[in-house]
């Protein structure tokens, strides 16, 4: 297979439109392109050989052969595993099933309900809108959604939300029932409407002073894409992130109509066991969504081709091809410890940035609810993905990042 059929042409990028933007771009063509160096526009990810990214291949098929074990075991479905060192994809293997009931075996190219691992996405539009000068990370919500403006609410700024430092503990993705169209909202719900309704519990801790994970704090920041945006989040996620980076199997709702017609390359999810010891389907391409709309705290459609895009953008400091989607400084903020996330627990400090967990070690990372996970170490310019459907399985994903660490030579 060619470099060009894994990794297509990317497609020209989106343009956010402020004034601001375009003369930091024609200030950069004028003063420094005679003077740009090749590394500045950001390692292209490539395929290549372990031995040429200075990894063992015995090693690594010693990873691998942990997942062939686990999915014989019954421990898991299926599993696409990749890691990728110096831009160079040095092992992907597609294991297991991607519907084991209609005997369709997971392949390179499955695509994945991501969960979780929308959050540095949706982190990176937030960022973006940040230095186009149209957020900033200590506006206040209330500033964008007016029915934040209380006493519950008022003081949980943006920052909060991306680190998840708000005070917020409402359990659910949204409140239920969401909300029912009516003659003043006859779309409803939406992403906006449903976040609005957040405003009104607030915080039930002091924002900025304690970590609870919570996914509506993530669903309000893709309000406030929306709305500082002006274009609706999948919209402004494609155009700004996924197409300037060749990301062309990134979507964010899993109905056949917003894919591309590419929904049956979807993994079948499975929760639960059934009562033989193996595992029945709990979401199959076609069943309807979790949520009625695009959400910001989960939704996201994606492979391992597009995802180790993604993660490579942030090893080369914002930048991938040629193309700019956040600064070298916002990257260095994003990834750095905002607020410790193990207060007082025995063992290393474990940390949130803002859309990413951070380690005392400088890794970064997400995982997602249904089975994905993304590690970035720039100690050793190192991005391993592991993505599953078998959320409650058995998953060796500790072991496995051992070894692939120990893979390294010299």
């Amino acid at each position: 297979m060619t470099h060009s059929s894994l990794y297509p042409p990317r497609r020209p990028s989106g343009v956010r439109l402020t004034m601001a933007r375009v003369l930091a771009v024609l200030t950069s063509i004028l003063v420094l392109a005679p003077a740009i160096p090749l590394a500045a526009q950001g390692t292209v990810v490539t395929r290549a050989a372990p031995a040429d990214a200075g990894m063992s291949e015995g090693v690594l098929a010693g990873g691998v052969a942990l997942y062939e074990e686990a999915i014989e075991r019954g421990d898991l479905v299926g599993a696409v595993l990749l890691v990728a060192k110096d831009g160079k994809v040095v092992l992907h293997e597609a294991l297991g099933w991607r519907d084991k009931a209609r005997g369709i075996p997971m392949e390179r190219n499955t695509m994945f309900r991501m969960a979780s691992n929308t959050k540095p996405p949706v982190a990176t539009a937030i960022a973006q809108l940040v230095e186009d000068g149209r957020l900033a990370y200590d506006d206040l919500v209330r500033e964008h959604l007016p029915s934040w403006d209380n006493y519950r609410a008022g003081f949980i700024n943006i920052g909060h939300l991306l680190s998840h430092a708000s005070g917020l503990r409402i359990p659910t993705l949204f409140l239920q029932p969401y909300m029912e169209p009516s003659a003043e909202h006859p779309d409803a719900p939406t992403l906006q409407l449903e976040a609005a309704r957040f405003g009104g519990v607030g915080a039930e801790a002091i924002p900025g002073t304690t970590y609870s994970y919570n996914n509506p704090g993530y669903n309000t920041l893709g309000a406030v894409v929306e709305i500082a945006s002006g274009m609706p989040l999948e919209e402004y996620l494609d155009q700004e992130i996924y197409t300037p980076l060749g990301m062309h199997d990134s979507y964010h709702h899993e109905v056949a109509e917003k894919m591309d017609g590419k929904l049956d390359r979807m993994g079948v999810v499975y929760y639960e066991r059934d009562g033989e010891g193996g595992w029945m389907p709990g979401w199959t391409p076609g069943d309807p969504p979790q949520v009625p709309f695009v959400r910001a705290s989960g939704g996201m459609i994606s492979t391992a081709d597009d995802y180790v895009i993604f993660c490579q953008m942030f090893l080369n400091g914002g930048v991938y091809d040629g193309q700019r989607i956040i600064s070298e400084e916002t990257v260095e903020l994003m990834t750095s410890p905002k607020i410790r996330t193990n207060p007082g627990a025995d063992g290393p400090a474990r940390y949130y940035g803002y859309g990413w967990s951070v380690s005392e070690d400088g890794v970064y990372s997400h995982t997602g609810s249904d089975g994905t996970g993304a590690w970035v170490d720039p100690s050793t310019n190192l991005i391993v993905l592991v993505f599953t459907q078998t959320p409650r399985g058995r998953d060796p994903v500790a072991r496995f990042r051992e070894i692939v660490n120990l893979a390294i030579e010299g």
